[in-house]
């Protein structure tokens, strides 16, 4: 059984290693790849090294993108993907404490496909995280051309 790759792309660790923790406790084992800065998720999307192994680093089929990151923000990945032919429909959501609306504005007129604000309860997050696997994860449908398929896994 196959699953999406999920690309993470938040400078924060202590961020990564939360959402980690919620994904493996709501069974969320999707394979999850993660970026510090705005850079990094650039290179890992186009394979350039040290992330040109796709077998080690899979083209995602979800990314979940904060804005505040070094060298490039959130707003200049997401324009910079989709400008990339091979990218543009790779689901990309907004993932950032941000609740500005001209954020938002900002955010969907660059493609999101959706901006959610991170919750400072771990029990929103959970919940957040279920919603996120409900609907992007099982429900939603890739186009072949990002390269990856996704199995929904047996529910038991």
């Amino acid at each position: 059984m196959s699953s999406v790759t999920i690309l993470y792309v938040e400078d924060e660790e202590s961020d990564v290693m939360l959402l980690q923790h919620v994904l493996a406790k709501t069974g969320i084992h999707n394979p999850l790849q993660t970026v510090k800065d705005g850079k990094e998720a650039k290179d890992y999307l186009a394979g350039n090294p040290p992330f040109g192994e796709r077998g080690l680093h899979p083209l995602p089929g979800l990314v979940l993108l904060d804005l505040n990151l070094p060298y490039w923000s959130g707003f200049e990945v997401l324009e910079w993907i989709r400008q990339q032919p091979q990218l543009r429909r790779l689901p990309v959501l907004v993932f950032t404490s941000s609740s500005r609306p001209d954020d938002i504005a900002r955010a969907y007129d660059a493609g999101a496909n959706a901006y959610l604000v991170k919750p400072n309860a771990l029990a929103d997050l959970t919940a957040q995280a279920l919603a996120l696997r409900d609907f992007w994860l099982l429900q939603n449908r890739l186009p072949d051309t990002l390269g990856t398929r996704f199995t929904a896994p047996s529910t038991g």
